[in-house]
């Protein structure tokens, strides 16, 4: 398995900003796909966006020309900048990391938008 760190989330009041990172440690192959997902109170877990090595990103129509997701590669962290924040937002966000035969979650890390 893969080991995930995260750090970032806090307590941000509407319209705020937020920046979250996620260093993966320990994988034996490439990972090819981290992510970001969250779950909020009486809630499913729910995508928040994605990154491939090679670059290419997928977002939730929720968060799309808001949140921008980005990776270092040769530091295996991924991050999650997160603009113009919502009282919706607010959950607890997951770093996510698969290789071809390991899928990794993080601990968690909330994020409190205050209105």
């Amino acid at each position: 398995q893969v080991q995930l760190v995260e750090s970032g989330g806090g307590l941000v009041q509407a319209g705020g900003s937020l920046r979250l990172s996620c260093a993966a440690s320990g994988n034996r192959f490439r990972i090819n796909t981290m992510g970001w997902y969250r779950q909020a109170p009486g809630k499913q877990r729910e995508l928040v966006a994605t990154v491939t090595s090679g670059g290419s990103t997928n977002y939730a129509d929720s968060v799309k020309g808001r949140f921008t997701i980005s990776r270092d590669n040769a530091k295996n962290t991924v991050y999650l900048q997160m603009n113009n924040l919502r009282p919706e937002d607010t959950a607890v966000y997951y770093c996510n990391a698969r290789t071809w035969n390991t899928n990794s979650w993080g601990q968690g890390t909330q994020v409190t938008v205050s209105s």
